[in-house]
């Protein structure tokens, strides 16, 4: 359902979804032709020894639905296949702003950019290797990424955690 289609009268709440369920309450929800947000975040994970593009939600568990707060069917929602609770604070139904919603729906237009590229420089922040250089290879997907390194003057491709590279100039 697109945004034309609220009034003025409805506000952003939160859902609590179950477990690994968010995309089922939000096709459900939709079905029920409600307003909802879900953030995803496009993440590279290793699948069957290869990196995959997947997307995930930003927020694990939780969704964003608009209501009207006077005429919604608030059990409905509840009882939605995927939805475990609205999220209450003081026993009130969690209001979201618009502008938190905006904002993140901008941020979820952009994809975030690799910390390296092939053939860049980087150097060994941590660990025993700390402070060799070396040339970045490829990220396996996983935190983890090969790095050539001159070592007994010899390259050699070691495998480092991402966290414990940094790129040099």
């Amino acid at each position: 359902m697109t945004e034309s289609a609220s009034s003025a009268a409805t506000t952003w709440h939160l859902l609590q979804t179950k477990p690994r369920q968010e995309f089922r309450a939000l096709e459900q929800l939709e079905n029920q032709r409600h307003i909802c947000f879900l953030p995803i975040l496009k993440v590279e994970k290793m699948r069957r020894g290869r990196p995959e593009i997947i997307n995930e939600p930003l927020f694990s568990r939780y969704l964003f639905i608009r209501l009207d707060a006077m005429s919604a069917n608030w059990s409905q929602v509840r009882s939605t296949r995927g939805v475990s609770k609205l999220v209450a604070i003081g026993g009130r139904f969690a209001t979201i702003s618009d502008s938190l919603v905006g904002g993140l729906r901008h941020v979820g237009t952009l994809d975030p950019a690799p910390p390296f590229v092939a053939g860049d420089k980087v150097a060994i922040a941590s660990g025993p290797f700390s402070g060799l250089e070396g040339v970045f290879q490829i990220s396996d997907g996983a935190a983890r990424a090969l790095v050539l390194i001159e070592l007994i003057s010899q390259p050699q491709r070691l495998v480092f955690d991402l966290d414990m590279l940094r790129k040099t100039v």
